[in-house]
């Protein structure tokens, strides 16, 4: 029986639980410290193709985690208020500009059916779509967007591994400097070790003297409860010069989320954060209050110096995964990330080009 230990047990740690978890020949242990995870306290916006950052590899690689969502909600049979498929609405108001989103979308979509149907949008019809609004902009609306709750989504993913292969334990744990997995109850084995812990690979690699090219990104969102409900079919809205408005299930909306470079691994709510966050909610939903936001999420993103994910084996040390740099998309990435750990561990084989530049690129002797 092949001992695969996992340490995170956010979107790639739980992804490649599950994938490994109907191989009978492996049994999985899952380390997690649950503090500041980035999955847990991200806004859940799942839909990459109108992005235009120039990273043809992310794009891939983004693309293919988008397509994954339906498969793996199907399997575990997960419910609307985890994951649905209601279509994303990208706004700008300028009319040549929408008219380029337009056509990047159409463009896009031949080789990703999955976006699904593509309109354009006049602002009165994004209007009809999220009745929410009392400000709306012309926008694009592609079908196939979709919106996560991410804690949801590897809770759900966690108890499915568990009730077949996997064993899940909290608390904090370091590396010896040959790679030793050294927790609160002694050393422990394993045969293969996945690093999922986003931003907190740089200081778990540090005792092996290898130092990983990532950065702390401090990101944090409002909740707010309406008095009104609305039906499963209003779409995410991704608003020019505004945070992303999400509405989910129910009268649950979500405003969010921040990119603050300078606060390293700080997990403190900001009230003038808040304040900003509300005050982008309010330019387009003028009916909000303060009274109605139930919390503030506070979560810590990875990024790496070129903004693009990297994972694989350590280079010299084969039996020890490493996955980090996911930024802001890693609820979009982090799945076909996952499933790619999961298909190396089992064959041994893999074939990333398309998908990352080599790992190397991300790791350091340190000094």
């Amino acid at each position: 029986m092949k001992q695969v230990t996992i340490i995170g047990s956010g979107i790639v740690g739980a992804v490649t639980a599950y994938y490994l978890s109907n191989d009978p020949n492996i049994s999985v242990t899952i380390y997690d410290e649950g503090i500041g995870q980035a999955t847990k306290n991200s806004a859940g916006i799942i839909s990459p193709w109108l992005s235009k950052r120039r990273n043809k590899r992310w794009y891939e690689l983004a693309k293919a985690g988008a397509a994954l969502y339906p498969e793996i909600v199907a399997d575990t049979q997960m419910g609307y208020s985890v994951y649905q498929q209601a279509g994303t609405i990208v706004t700008r108001e300028d009319p040549a500009d929408l008219e380029d989103l337009y056509q990047l979308a159409l463009a896009r979509r031949q080789k990703a059916p999955q976006m699904g149907t593509i309109e354009k949008l006049t602002a009165s019809e994004v209007q009809e779509r999220l009745p929410l609004l009392t400000a709306p902009q012309p926008g694009v609306f592609v079908s196939g967007g979709a919106r996560v709750d991410g804690d949801k989504f590897a809770h759900n993913l966690l108890k499915y591994a568990e009730k077949r292969n996997l064993v899940r334990h909290k608390g904090k744990v370091s590396l010896g400097d040959q790679g030793q997995l050294l927790t609160s109850h002694g050393q422990q084995s394993y045969d293969t070790l996945i690093l999922a812990v986003g931003a907190w690979l740089k200081p778990l690699l540090l005792p092996m003297r290898l130092v990983a090219k990532v950065r702390p990104q401090k990101g944090q969102l409002i909740e707010l409860q309406l008095p009104q409900t609305w039906g499963d079919s209003v779409p995410v809205l991704m608003p020019e010069g505004e945070r992303d408005f999400i509405p989910f299930t129910r009268n649950k909306l979500v405003v969010g989320a921040t990119h603050e470079d300078d606060q390293g691994y700080d997990l403190q709510v900001s009230p003038l954060v808040e304040e900003d966050l509300f005050a982008s909610g309010k330019k387009l939903d003028d009916n909000l209050t303060t009274d109605q936001i139930t919390q503030v999420k506070v979560g810590t993103r990875a990024y790496t110096p070129d903004f693009a994910p990297f994972f694989g084996p350590l280079p010299d040390t084969p039996d020890i995964l490493v996955a980090s740099g996911l930024g802001s998309s890693g609820l979009t990435t982090g799945p076909m990330i996952g499933k790619l750990l999961a298909d190396y561990v089992q064959t041994g084989q893999h074939d990333w080009d398309q998908y990352q530049l080599p790992i190397e690129n991300y790791l350091e002797e340190a000094d």
